[in-house]
């Protein structure tokens, strides 16, 4: 087998066909018409939710993609060649980068210049601390991360990212609730009425039909696309640093480490390989690539679960495909023609793919408890995760002194904090053995116990 540090991957059979129970693996390729074909399919799956964040937060669209083509390649050069993932734009930092900015999509009013540049300082912090992270989890390994925060307080901050940005989907709704409700619902039968890719591709091409939808409804512009030039590169914007948006900003990276180490442990268990050696490499990577969009205009990045569907779905784990995905992503970053038909997609449709989006994100923090089977019968689990959710669904905000704090870092401040103490002190007064409270079930009593079930009937 050739090198894997040197960027050489030997081919797969003869590199046409792959065999019952087979995989190819990261440093494996097929023909490379074929691994050409299988990463314009990444740039495809990874396209839907990626071009959705610079729409969002007023961003260009074509810097975005050019920074998540660059931040790809050094993701696998960093991880040498064994972690196959794109980084795509992070919607974990839709919230922040809204609270700085102002910015409302479909409103035809421009993003002002200085505040995206705060916003980009803002992203430069998250990259630069999740690179910090990287580097203690390289030589201190991973397991630090699973005890400070455990799988109760994991899916309260990934949850309460969603659930934060619900007022804004609403607001888009609102401006073309006709158009906003096609796309959902395209969305969701796309999703049932297709198998494979297609199927995995439901947030792509739903907004594809609203988009159609509010071109024939009159809601569309297409003069920018007109006076675009088919070929240049992307608007590139020097950023601007102020200390007190930290704390909008920081917190964010609690959530892109678990998408990150979420993200090993699932090709871990795709291929077979032990990977927890590179988890840091791959939080390093993540970091500087942050730092990098963050530096030129374009919005932070994570790993994408959609890619991870592409490679269920084709059984090719080859970082090559990648290889070919970030340099197919990188030509269309320098179409500027292509740029800005994405900027065209007004607030309807926006607003429809953000409803699923944004609640797809707060069920991941849901399923995060699901699969690590989380005990709400616990106070310390259900108050963690209950008085999180709160203060990030009505976005409590406390300033103190030019820095100010709103829903997503006090609720993930809150979720670390109350857990941590809460579990200190059961322990020390030996509450943790006792049977569960009021406060853990209705009545006092477990929702598939006996007793609940004589509950039920009694108060029938």
């Amino acid at each position: 087998m050739s090198n894997p540090t040197k960027g050489f991957w030997t081919l797969h059979g003869d590199g046409k066909k792959i065999g019952p129970g087979e995989i190819v693996t990261p440093h494996e390729r097929l023909s490379w018409s074929l691994t050409a074909g299988i990463g314009a399919q990444h740039v495809v799956a990874m396209f839907g939710a990626t071009f959705l964040v610079p729409l969002l937060t007023g961003f260009p669209p074509s810097t975005t993609l050019f920074f998540t083509a660059i931040g790809t390649l050094i993701f696998l050069i960093t991880t040498a060649g064994r972690l196959p993932s794109y980084l795509g734009s992070s919607f974990a930092l839709l919230a922040p980068i809204g609270a700085v900015t102002g910015f409302v999509p479909g409103e035809g009013t421009a993003l002002d210049p200085h505040k995206m540049a705060l916003a980009q300082g803002g992203i430069i912090s998250v990259g630069l601390t999740l690179a910090v992270v990287g580097v203690i989890v390289h030589f201190a390994g991973v397991r630090w991360i699973d005890a400070v925060m455990p799988p109760v307080v994991t899916g309260a901050i990934v949850a309460l990212i969603g659930f934060n940005l619900a007022p804004a989907a609403w607001n888009w709704v609102k401006q073309a609730p006709v158009t906003a409700v096609i796309t959902i619902v395209a969305i969701l039968l796309i999703t049932v009425l297709f198998k494979g890719i297609v199927g995995r591709l439901s947030i792509l091409l739903g907004v594809l039909v609203g988009y159609v939808t509010a071109a024939i409804r009159g809601e569309v512009n297409f003069e920018a696309i007109g006076d675009a030039s088919w070929v240049g590169l992307p608007a590139f914007h020097a950023p601007a640093f102020d200390p007190s948006y930290l704390g909008l900003f920081v917190p964010v990276v609690l959530v892109l480490v678990a998408e990150n180490v979420g993200h090993v442990k699932s090709v871990a268990a795709m291929t077979g390989d032990n990977l927890d050696d590179v988890t840091g490499r791959a939080l390093i990577a993540d970091g500087v690539s942050t730092m990098l969009a963050g530096s030129g205009g374009g919005s932070g990045t994570t790993t994408y679960a959609e890619n991870i569907g592409v490679m269920a779905a084709t059984r090719v784990y080859s970082t090559a495909a990648y290889v070919c995905a970030a340099l197919f992503a990188l030509g269309l970053s320098m179409l500027p023609k292509f740029g800005e038909a994405i900027a065209t997609i007004p607030a309807g449709v926006l607003g429809g793919a953000a409803t699923v989006l944004y609640g797809m994100i707060g069920m991941l923090g849901v399923r995060i408890w699901v699969q690590r089977q989380v005990d709400f019968s616990d106070p310390v689990n259900l108050n963690t995760a209950a008085i999180a959710l709160i203060v990030a669904i009505a976005n409590y905000t406390i300033n103190v002194g030019q820095i100010s704090f709103e829903g997503i870092a006090l609720g993930s401040a809150a979720a670390i904090i109350i857990y941590h103490v809460m579990r200190a002190i059961s322990r020390w007064r030996g509450t943790s053995f006792e049977p569960a409270s009021p406060a853990s079930a209705p009545g006092g009593v477990e929702l598939n116990g006996e007793d609940f079930g004589r509950g039920v009937r009694k108060s029938r």
